[in-house]
């Protein structure tokens, strides 16, 4: 990967005014410069950061299924801090990370709302993850039409479809029923760590790295 491609590539970087860290690492063929992001990915960490959008989520895609080349059978780990965003777009990722090979851990730092909270609860079971801080919201699917009478119809029973299948998604990797799930995504409905690990959108609580014995 070249010295800055994942920076170019990703707009939620360059917004933050590119003050991303380079790493030097030295080898018998001399010296290499990565960004910080890329040198990471290296070590089968990804970033999901910002609003869930479909160049966002090409992105994220490509990089579960690079990884899974590379190593089928070992985890990749996927940091979220995001508000939420395009319900197309997150299902492209949880539909990526559910069809891969590899385990893909998920850790929450910041926030994970909406679509966010969405593919956090969508990590490989026992390997979902939060920052003490952390805070996590879910909600129905945000929509609206302008139109004719008949599309705006049509419009209106495709968001119900989908707020259908994403209960029933939720219910499953939550254990939560779909009643429970319908009532509390019926308002913005926000969590802080304790109580999204009760609500099944986490496994725990890391305070504190585990390190490898």
């Amino acid at each position: 990967m070249s010295r800055n491609s994942y920076i170019q590539q990703n707009s939620d970087i360059q917004a933050a005014g590119g003050l991303v860290p380079m790493v030097i690492e030295q080898s018998a063929r001399g010296e290499r410069a990565y960004d910080i992001y890329s040198r990471l990915l290296k070590e089968r960490v990804i970033f999901l950061v910002g609003p869930v959008e479909d160049y966002m989520a090409n992105l994220i895609a490509a990089q579960l299924l690079f990884l899974e080349a590379e190593n089928p059978d070992k985890d990749i780990h996927l940091y979220i801090n995001s508000p939420g965003g395009s319900v197309t777009a997150g299902m492209s990722i949880y539909d990526t990370m559910q069809f891969i090979k590899p385990d893909v851990s998920t850790i929450c730092i910041g926030q994970a709302c909406s679509m966010g909270a969405f593919l956090l609860a969508g990590g490989a079971a026992k390997k979902r993850y939060c920052l003490p801080n952390s805070r996590m919201m879910i909600h129905q699917p945000l929509g609206g039409f302008q139109g004719q009478a008949s599309d705006i119809d049509i419009h209106a029973k495709e968001i119900l479809s989908i707020r259908a299948r994403l209960n029933e998604i939720l219910a499953y990797h939550t254990g939560q029923t779909i009643e429970t799930i319908e009532q509390d995504t019926n308002r913005d409905n926000f969590m802080g760590a304790g109580r999204a690990a009760e609500y099944g959108l986490i496994d725990q609580v890391l305070t504190q790295r585990q390190m490898a014995r």
